[in-house]
This record gives C-alpha cells, structure tokens and sequence, in this order.
C-alpha cells in the first residue's frame, strides 16, 4: 500500500489551511459489503475460522466496542468479515485517509493522531454511538507489534470505557503476525489464522467496575506473544525468507553488544560485526548456528534490550541522532515532503531541525507513552513520527541501516514510565 506524495516547500505547507474537524458520518451499508467481499479470497487463503464466547448477551447489532489486538493488514480484513452485518466505525490514524478521505469516512473511518493526546477523538466516538448507533472498532495499542507481544495500551482506555458505557468485546487473533509481521518487508507466509471473539465487559459491569480495574482487566486480555504461541501449538513457517528485515526488532547484538551492525536475510539472523549467526528455526525459535545460545525467543531478545535501554536513561546515557527527510502532514489532501533535517532524541526528548533552518521543533518525553515509529512506512522505509494536533512531522533516517527507530520507541515508552 501506498501513499500520495507531494514535494512542497516547507513555508508553502505550514502557511496553508490546516485540517479541519469533521463529524463522523453514517457507514454506507454498500461500501462495508463491498469491503467484506475484497477480504474474502485473503481469509480463504488464510483458512480463517472464528469462536465466539458470550455473544449471546448482546442483542442483534447493539452498540459495542470492539477491541483488537494490531498484527497486520489481516487485522481489517477479519473485521470485515465479523463486523458484515453491523454498522460499525474504525478509530485508525489520520494518515490512512490521505488523498482519499471522502471515502474512508464513508468507511466508517474516525481518524486520531497515534500517541498525539486527541479530545475530539473520545468525542467522536460518543457521536457515533449516540447519534449514528453505531459499535465502535479500535486497536488500542495503536501501533502492529514489532516483536509479537503486546505494545503499551493508555491509562485512557478504561476513562474511555466508562464513558462510552457499552459492551466492551476483545477480538483475539492468532496467526496473523505469523503470517506478516512487520518487520518481513510485506511478504506473506502460508499461516491459518484464527480469531477469538469473547465479551469482557457487559454494561453492569462497566458501571460497577473502577477505571483501573478496567485497566486491568484489558491489560489482562491483551496479554500474549506470538512466537512462544507459534512454538507450543507446532506452527510451521518455513518460508525461505522468514529472517528477512528481523534486524529491525533485533537491532543489537547478545553477543558484542554492537548496534546497527545487525542483518536479518533469508533463514539468518546476523551480527557483521562480531560475525554471530542466528537461524530462525521453523518452529520459531531461534538457535545460534555456533557457542551459545542467548536467546531461544525474539520476543526475549526484544525484551533484554528493552532492559538495556532502561539501563541507558537511568544512567543518563541515552541518545539517539541522525539525518533524515521530513515529510508532513498538515491535512489529509497529501503528505509533503518539505525537505532535509536531523531528529535527536535523548532523556528531554526529540529535538527535529530542519528545511534550511527554518523547522525547529521540540517534544518532551511527558508528550507520550510511546512512540510512532513504523517499518517500511508505505513502502517509503523505517520512519519516525513525532507532533502535535496542529501538524506530524513523518522523519525516514538517511541510513535506514543504521538508524533504529525501534529503540526509538522503546527509549520514547520508558522514559515516559519514569515520569509517572
């Protein structure tokens, strides 16, 4: 999937009319018909099968809020299928209704700012419930996985819960990172996929249930991790290309400890520094093709080097520097490319100057508990997005090697922890 693209001089795009607000609108019966049936050969591909566990408390097309986990496009394509015959809104982020917008509203589309702190959002998910009587779908770890474990979900989500005072249900699926995880450059596997339909909350609950409590018990369901799933459960995937793009989770070596030097090609994962060989098994684990093994898990190689970057902020070592192109997104006619800059990012947060001098703009770590950071964003490459309500700024390093915009993400999520 693309994006529509427009080079423009930087003052040209912040002197422009900015985004305006808009009302969601009602969902066209014909286009969310339309979608279910473009999803139906991927989920015959796939072999999708579904189990639903206390639906029948809710009556016929009842409001409810749908919340699923975030692993791939699949994710859409399910929710078609299991949403077909209810009006429903997607909470996605503004720039998937670039150069398309009237359409995406009809969609249903409610689109946010991912990690931007958005009034209007929670506003217009009340709309559409009161007003529009519509269910409403959303991903509340905003971003797909990098590692196949859950990413950080809002402190917000249980206020947002309470508010809205319908149903909650958890849409659980089990394949589907397997099949296109992000960091694997679009290719898809020969994976089933599965979903999990099951009610959390019903509204009694909601009303006797405290906001963090409610935290919990999502916190809870949006428990899981892919890999050790995929090894337990006997999942093959012996795609040829299955290590492909792995550096971009695993960017730093067990063994020397260098950053950056990692490559994920074929079957292997390696260092070319020290020289160190990872195969990533079929069955999902990993194994060191010579000495030891340090870990049997990408998802327990992400989390040691969550633990390394903790160790940096505590220490007052952390940073992180590099060139890169800045687009922006200002409205959703086009994003603009506007020129060339360098993004910095340490324990007081991201600094971005650029476009001759004349971008300067600045973000503390209490603006965010995580971070928009995306592998091959659109197909442009590895990006960082940082901003605010009025104007994103999209940053794609000038190495795309070397600059790790998942440490990027994992530094933005705790340092924003040690504030709390």
């Amino acid at each position: 999937m693309k994006i529509k693209v427009t080079e423009l001089d930087y003052d040209k795009v912040i002197s422009e009319k900015k985004y305006h607000h808009i009302r969601p609108v009602k969902q066209s019966k014909l286009l969310r018909k339309l979608f279910y049936l473009a999803s139906i050969k991927e989920l015959k591909d796939v072999d999708f099968t579904c189990t639903l566990e206390g639906m029948e408390e809710i009556a016929g097309d009842a409001p409810c809020l749908f919340l699923m986990n975030h692993s791939s496009f699949t994710d859409l394509q399910i929710t078609a299928k299991l949403l077909k015959d209810r009006q429903y809104h997607i909470i996605c982020t503004n720039d998937g209704l670039v150069g398309k917008e009237g359409i995406m509203r009809r969609v249903g589309c409610i689109p946010t700012r991912k990690f931007i702190q958005d009034v209007e959002l929670v506003r217009d998910m009340k709309y559409a419930v009161d007003k529009l009587g519509s269910s409403i779908l959303m991903f509340p770890e905003a971003s797909y996985t990098f590692d196949g474990t859950a990413t950080p979900l809002p402190d917000s989500l249980g206020k947002c819960v309470k508010l809205l005072g319908i149903p909650v249900v958890m849409i659980k699926t089990s394949g589907a990172f397997l099949r296109d995880p992000l960091y694997n450059l679009l290719q898809k596997r020969d994976v089933k996929v599965s979903a999990e339909v099951k009610i959390l909350l019903n509204k009694d609950a909601i009303k006797k249930t405290p906001v963090n409590e409610i935290n919990e018990i999502l916190r809870d369901a949006f428990t899981f991790d892919h890999f050790r799933e995929q090894f337990e459960n006997g999942i093959v995937v012996d795609e040829k290309f299955r290590a492909d793009g792995l550096h971009r989770a695993l960017y730093k070596c067990p063994e020397c400890h260098k950053e950056g030097k990692m490559e994920g090609k074929g079957i292997y994962i390696r260092c070319n520094s020290c020289n160190k060989e990872y195969e990533l098994l079929p069955s999902g684990k990993l194994t060191a093709r010579s000495g030891d093994t340090k870990f049997e898990y990408v998802t327990d190689w992400y989390a040691w080097q969550r633990r390394e970057v903790m160790e940096e902020i505590d220490e007052n070592r952390y940073s992180m520097d590099f060139d890169c192109d800045i687009y922006m997104l200002s409205d959703l006619k086009s994003i603009y490319k506007v020129g060339e800059g360098h993004l910095h990012h340490d324990s007081n947060g991201f600094v971005l100057d650029g476009c001759e001098n004349r971008l300067h703009y600045t973000q503390k770590p209490s603006a965010s508990y995580s971070l928009y950071a995306d592998y091959y964003w659109y197909e442009l490459g590895d990006m960082i997005c940082i901003g605010d309500t009025k104007c994103q700024y999209y940053c794609f390093p000038k190495d795309q090697k070397g600059a790790i915009v998942a440490k990027a993400r994992l530094a933005t999520e705790e340092m924003f922890k040690k504030m709390r």
